[in-house]
C-alpha cells in the first residue's frame, strides 16, 4: 500500500461527512496535461477505477490518492535549440541576446518543445487516519508531500489544518543512540543498512548495505562526528523500513509473518477489488500498531504536538465510526 510515507499530525479538522469530502475532491479531479502544459494534478479513485469513488472507508481509515503529471523536456534539448537560435540571431544581427530577451527566447523554446515531450505519472497515496489524528503521505521527500498536503487542505475543508510529526528526539540523535550502544529500542531490531554523513561543508558520507551494523566501526564513525541519516529497523517482526533523519520512513515492507497470519481470508477479500480492501486493512492494521512504538522509541511526541488538543475530530469509539462505514 504505502512504499514510502510522511506521517503529519491532525492538529484541528471539522470533519466534513464522508459524501461531503467526495464531493470536494470531485472538484479537483485529475485532467491530462495539454500538448503544452507543463504540469497537471488532481484526485483520482483510489482503487485504481477512473468510475470508482475518490474517497474509501476501509475498516474506518479514509484513503484518497492525487496523481501528478508533468511534461519535461530535457535540458539537453533546450540547450541545443537554443544555441542555435542565438548564434542565428549573433550572424543577423551581430549581437547576442542576454537578459531579458535570452530568457524569453529560453521560454519560447520550451514552449515549442513541450508537445513533444512525454508526460510522466506520479500516484500518491494518502491514508488518514481519524481516531489517531494522523495523516500518512505516501511519498519519499518533503518537498512532494507538502504539494499532496496543500491540495488536501484546499480540497477537503473544515479548517484543516495538518503539521509534520516531531518527536522529543531527533531520528538522528536517536540512531545515534542506538547504533553507539549497539542496542535497538524496545520491540525493534536493526537491519543491515545505514548511512552516515558528516555535517559540514564536506559532507564525508560512510554507506553500509547488506553488512551489519553491529561492530565498533560504526560507532567510530559517530564519535568522529559522522551523524546517521538513514537506518534499516524491523518492527516485531513483521514491518521492515528505513528511517530517515527527517522522520521519513522508506522502503516499507510487510513481513511474512504478517501474510502468511492474514491467510486465506485476505485472499478471498482481494477476489472482486484487486485485493485493496485486504492490501489497506492488513497495512494500516499493521502501522497503526507500528507508529506508537516508533514515536515511543524517539522520546514521545515534542511536547507541542502532546499538548495540541485537535478540534471535532470523531473518538475513536465505534459509535463515532459507524456513519463512515456505512457510508463508504
Amino acid at each position: 500500500m504505502l512504499k514510502n510515507a510522511l506521517i503529519y499530525r491532525i492538529e484541528h479538522w471539522d470533519q466534513p461527512s464522508l459524501a461531503e469530502i467526495a464531493q470536494r475532491l470531485s472538484g479537483s479531479p485529475f485532467v491530462e496535461c495539454g500538448l503544452t502544459q507543463p504540469e497537471s494534478a488532481g484526485w483520482v479513485a483510489p482503487r485504481g477505477d477512473k468510475h470508482d469513488a475518490l474517497a474509501e472507508i476501509v475498516g474506518g481509515q479514509l484513503v484518497v490518492k492525487l496523481c501528478a503529471e508533468r511534461r519535461a523536456v530535457p535540458g539537453s534539448a533546450v540547450k541545443q535549440q537554443l544555441q542555435a537560435q542565438l548564434d542565428a540571431i549573433e550572424q543577423q544581427t551581430g549581437r547576442r541576446p542576454k537578459g531579458k530577451q535570452l530568457k524569453e527566447l529560453k521560454e519560447a523554446v520550451v514552449h515549442a518543445l513541450m508537445p513533444r515531450a512525454f508526460p510522466k505519472r506520479t500516484d500518491t497515496l494518502v491514508w488518514i487516519d481519524l481516531a489517531a489524528r494522523m495523516v500518512w503521505v505516501g511519498a519519499g521527500s518533503t518537498k512532494r508531500a507538502d504539494v499532496v498536503v496543500t491540495r488536501l487542505i484546499e480540497c477537503l475543508g473544515g479548517g484543516l489544518k495538518l503539521a509534520l510529526l516531531q518527536t522529543e528526539l531527533s531520528p538522528a540523535t536517536a540512531m545515534s543512540l542506538w547504533l553507539s550502544e549497539k542496542e535497538a529500542p524496545s520491540g525493534f531490531s536493526i537491519d543491515r543498512e545505514c548511512e552516515l554523513k558528516q555535517p559540514d561543508s564536506e559532507k564525508a558520507t560512510v554507506r553500509y548495505a547488506r553488512h551489519t551494523l553491529d561492530i565498533d566501526e560504526v560507532g567510530e564513525h559517530i564519535r568522529q562526528g559522522k551523524l546517521p541519516t538513514q537506518l534499516a529497523l524491523t518492527w516485531a517482526s513483521r514491518v521492515s523500513f528505513v528511517l530517515t533523519e527527517a522522520l521519513t520512513l522508506k522502503k516499507i515492507q510487510l513481513l511474512d509473518v504478517v501474510l502468511e497470519g492474514a491467510g486465506v481470508d485476505a485472499a478471498n477479500a482481494g477476489k472482486d477489488d484487486n485485493g485493496f480492501d485486504a492490501d489497506v486493512a492488513i497495512a494500516t492494521g499493521e502501522l497503526r500498531l507500528m507508529l506508537p512504538a516508533l514515536i515511543e522509541a524517539l522520546g514521545g511526541l515534542h511536547e507541542r504536538q502532546a499538548a495540541a488538543v485537535p478540534a471535532a475530530l470523531p473518538d475513536a469509539g465505534a459509535a463515532d465510526a459507524a456513519p463512515w462505514e456505512i457510508a463508504a
